[in-house]
């Protein structure tokens, strides 16, 4: 009787999942909001092009990669305020550019 249970019980918990990997498939599966997936695009653009002029911060990226972790998860919030950062610091690294060189 014992050993009929037992297969029983191991296909149940096949079929059901456990919560918390649930849990975490619906998160994955959220998309973020359209405001925060064209702020992180834009974020991707500007990063790109102060990459390309050789004036990338190192903080920006690690906003932009963290903007992406959180898009990832369906943080729509977090998504949009790390990608503001990321777009404002690299617009702020080109300009910085046409600052004068110090001596």
């Amino acid at each position: 009787m014992r050993n009929t249970i037992i297969p029983f019980i191991t296909i149940g918990f096949l079929l059901l999942g456990t919560p918390a990997v649930a849990d975490q498939a619906a998160a994955a599966a959220t998309p973020v909001s359209e405001e925060a997936s064209q702020a992180l695009s834009k974020a991707e653009a500007d990063v790109k092009q102060a990459k390309a002029k050789g004036s990338l911060w190192t903080t920006t990226a690690d906003a932009l990669k963290k903007a992406k972790e959180a898009a990832a998860k369906g943080d729509s919030s977090a998504t949009l305020k790390l990608s503001k950062s990321a777009s404002e610091q690299a617009h702020l690294s080109i300009g910085q550019l046409n600052y004068p060189l110090t001596k």
